[in-house]
């Protein structure tokens, strides 16, 4: 047992050192919010011309191709 606390007392002071420890940490999302548009079609009535009809759902399309894109950006934006 002597010879146990004479190895222990020759070591002098305990060595300090710093470790690095890299550990990912979630952070939340700042993607802008995306508001829908005003729908092209949303405003059509029973009565309007065919021609009218389609271009308001062909506007509607364009507008629906362009916020899918805003939606998969902010989606992208968050991985």
């Amino acid at each position: 047992m002597v010879v146990a606390l004479a190895g222990c007392a020759g070591k002098g002071e305990p060595e300090t050192r710093t470790v690095r420890v890299e550990v990912p940490v979630q952070v939340p999302c700042r993607a802008p919010e995306i508001v829908a548009p005003a729908w092209a079609a949303a405003g059509l009535k029973k009565g309007d011309s065919l021609e009218v009809k389609v271009r308001a759902l062909l506007a509607e399309r364009r507008q629906r191709l362009g916020y899918e894109k805003q939606l998969v950006a902010a989606v992208n934006a968050c991985r």
